[in-house]
Protein backbone atom coordinates (compact mmCIF):
# COMPACT_ATOMS: atom_id res chain seq x y z
CA UNK A 1 0.00 0.00 0.00
CA UNK A 2 1.45 3.38 -0.66
CA UNK A 3 2.42 5.00 2.26
CA UNK A 4 2.49 8.72 1.80
CA UNK A 5 -0.79 10.63 1.01
CA UNK A 6 0.70 11.83 -3.02
CA UNK A 7 1.23 8.04 -3.25
CA UNK A 8 -2.01 7.57 -1.88
CA UNK A 9 -3.76 10.22 -4.10
CA UNK A 10 -1.43 8.55 -7.12
CA UNK A 11 -2.96 5.20 -6.77
CA UNK A 12 -6.19 6.35 -6.01
CA UNK A 13 -6.16 8.48 -9.43
CA UNK A 14 -4.81 5.56 -11.39
CA UNK A 15 -7.58 3.39 -10.02
CA UNK A 16 -10.38 5.53 -11.00
CA UNK A 17 -8.93 5.63 -14.57
CA UNK A 18 -9.24 2.15 -14.76
CA UNK A 19 -12.55 2.14 -13.58
CA UNK A 20 -13.68 4.71 -16.35
CA UNK A 21 -11.35 2.37 -19.17
CA UNK A 22 -13.83 -0.56 -17.41
CA UNK A 23 -16.79 1.43 -18.18
CA UNK A 24 -16.07 2.49 -21.52
CA UNK A 25 -14.78 -1.26 -22.52
CA UNK A 26 -18.11 -2.55 -20.68
CA UNK A 27 -20.40 0.07 -23.30
CA UNK A 28 -18.17 -1.26 -26.02
CA UNK A 29 -19.09 -4.66 -25.31
CA UNK A 30 -22.92 -3.96 -24.79
CA UNK A 31 -23.37 -2.04 -28.20
CA UNK A 32 -21.54 -4.89 -29.96
CA UNK A 33 -18.43 -2.47 -31.00
CA UNK A 34 -15.92 -4.34 -33.51
CA UNK A 35 -13.30 -6.02 -31.80
CA UNK A 36 -10.53 -4.36 -32.97
CA UNK A 37 -11.42 -1.23 -30.49
CA UNK A 38 -12.41 -3.81 -27.71
CA UNK A 39 -8.85 -5.19 -27.98
CA UNK A 40 -7.53 -2.26 -27.96
CA UNK A 41 -9.17 -1.16 -24.54
CA UNK A 42 -8.67 -4.55 -23.11
CA UNK A 43 -4.88 -3.53 -23.89
CA UNK A 44 -5.01 -0.31 -22.67
CA UNK A 45 -6.98 -1.80 -19.11
CA UNK A 46 -3.94 -4.23 -18.58
CA UNK A 47 -1.75 -1.57 -19.15
CA UNK A 48 -3.02 0.30 -16.67
CA UNK A 49 -3.85 -2.33 -14.27
CA UNK A 50 0.18 -3.64 -14.72
CA UNK A 51 1.24 0.13 -13.95
CA UNK A 52 -0.73 0.00 -10.50
CA UNK A 53 0.54 -3.14 -9.59
CA UNK A 54 4.22 -1.53 -10.61
CA UNK A 55 2.91 1.46 -8.99
CA UNK A 56 2.49 -0.26 -5.30
CA UNK A 57 4.90 -2.67 -5.47
CA UNK A 58 7.58 -0.27 -5.79
CA UNK A 59 6.43 1.25 -2.70
CA UNK A 60 6.23 -1.72 -0.74
CA UNK A 61 10.06 -2.86 -1.72
CA UNK A 62 10.88 0.71 -0.70
CA UNK A 63 9.26 0.59 2.64
CA UNK A 64 10.73 -3.13 3.41
CA UNK A 65 14.02 -2.23 2.12
CA UNK A 66 14.07 0.95 4.40
CA UNK A 67 13.52 -1.03 7.39
CA UNK A 68 16.16 -4.39 7.37
CA UNK A 69 15.21 -7.03 9.29
CA UNK A 70 16.96 -7.98 12.75
CA UNK A 71 17.42 -11.30 12.39
CA UNK A 72 19.00 -13.31 9.78
CA UNK A 73 15.46 -15.70 10.06
CA UNK A 74 13.58 -12.41 9.54
CA UNK A 75 15.30 -11.21 6.83
CA UNK A 76 15.11 -14.50 4.95
CA UNK A 77 11.55 -14.61 5.07
CA UNK A 78 11.40 -10.75 4.06
CA UNK A 79 13.01 -12.16 0.92
CA UNK A 80 10.69 -14.83 0.18
CA UNK A 81 7.74 -12.93 0.67
CA UNK A 82 9.21 -9.85 -1.59
CA UNK A 83 10.13 -12.94 -4.26
CA UNK A 84 6.44 -14.55 -4.01
CA UNK A 85 5.31 -10.74 -4.53
CA UNK A 86 7.57 -10.34 -7.61
CA UNK A 87 6.77 -13.85 -9.04
CA UNK A 88 3.16 -13.07 -8.56
CA UNK A 89 3.62 -9.47 -10.49
CA UNK A 90 5.65 -11.46 -13.30
CA UNK A 91 2.91 -14.14 -14.25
Amino acid sequence: MPHSPAEKNKALARVRRIRGQLDALERALAEGADCAPVLQQLAAVRGAVNGLMSQVLESHLREELAHPATSPQQREQGVEALLELVRRYLK
